[in-house]
């Protein structure tokens, strides 16, 4: 019987959030034949080791090292059997039929290639997934803090802050945490693209699969939880960096250099003010907080030149 499901579940050090991941999908399993390929990332904290053992059924795919959330999906597709390729977080909970419901949606939309559901913070309030390109413009709204203000609705744009999430639309960007999409479309617009080692790379994806002629569509068919960016906040202001240059990196390659400048220079304004105001702050208040906020901003500002990517990223 054919593989109708892959879900790739990319790894790094978060041992206990796999588990709850892991058995949140064998507690909630479609009805159909599907697999699960978890990749480990060179995690230090037992993680391999608690897929063997209590998860057998399960495929791994133990990396030495940590080779980045791109090449690591890359991984998994390459092994993946499935007619439909699910990207899912590893700080992820996935509740009741979601799954099923998203592999029958898709297979009722031929015309669309990869969708979203609805997911929810750990308190239970609805993340703002999906979203329009990060172009200069909605960098701009969201460095500048104006994408809060609830009116005029334009300047909600970038997140589409007006929308609750509980109504079918399409979408330029699908959230990675959550990705379901069509194994002909990966066929046919190609992987992940490398280049990108920890940000930017489903953007990337998601836009290459627009140009190719394919819906993405948000469909409120269920829900997950995700609990945001478990991996990412072990890198503290490297985070960042790695965002600026994902964005950057995402302009020069589909909008040309001077776009690229732009972004940057963006995020160079962004953080340089953050760092005097936090700095400023600290130097009134003396207050601990305020002193780390500043400490983060200056590191981020010292090292900024290291998110210009250097490397022209590849097309495929």
């Amino acid at each position: 019987m054919s593989i109708r499901l892959s879900i790739v579940i990319v790894n790094w050090n978060t041992r206990q959030l796999l588990l709850e991941v892991l058995t949140s999908v064998r507690d909630n399993a479609p009805d159909f034949p599907y697999e699960v390929i978890v990749v480990d990332n060179g995690s230090s904290d037992g993680s391999a080791e608690l897929v063997r053992s209590q998860f057998p059924e399960y495929l791994l795919i133990a990396n030495l090292d940590n080779r980045g959330f791109a090449a690591a999906n890359n991984q998994g597709f390459a092994i993946a059997r499935g007619d439909q390729i699910l990207l899912l977080n590893s700080d992820t909970l996935v509740h009741g039929t979601v799954l099923r419901e998203s592999v029958r949606f898709l297979d009722q939309h031929p015309e669309i290639g990869a969708m979203g559901c609805r997911v929810l913070n750990t308190d239970g309030t609805v993340q703002l997934t999906c979203s329009q390109f990060p172009s200069l413009l909605n960098q701009f709204l969201m460095a500048s803090g104006l994408w809060t203000i609830r009116w005029p609705r334009f300047f909600g744009r970038y997140l589409m802050t007006d929308w609750h999430r509980d109504s079918e639309r399409d979408v330029d960007v699908i959230t990675g945490c959550y990705l379901l999409v069509r194994r002909k479309v990966i066929d046919q617009v190609g992987v992940l693209d490398e280049a990108f080692f920890f940000f930017g790379e489903e953007t990337d994806w998601c836009l290459r699969m627009r140009q190719a002629g394919w819906r993405l569509t948000f469909a409120p068919v269920g829900t997950i939880t995700h609990h945001g960016s478990a991996s990412a906040r072990k890198l503290n202001h490297k985070r960042d960096l790695l965002l600026t240059s994902a964005k950057v990196r995402l302009h020069r390659k589909h909008f040309g250099m001077a776009a690229a400048i732009g972004c940057w220079l963006i995020a160079a304004v962004f953080n340089g003010s953050r760092a005097v105001y936090w700095s400023l702050r600290a130097l009134v208040s003396r207050s601990p907080e305020a002193s780390n906020r500043a400490t983060h901003f200056r590191r981020v500002v010292g090292e900024l030149g290291f998110a210009w990517p250097h490397k022209t990223p590849a097309t495929r």
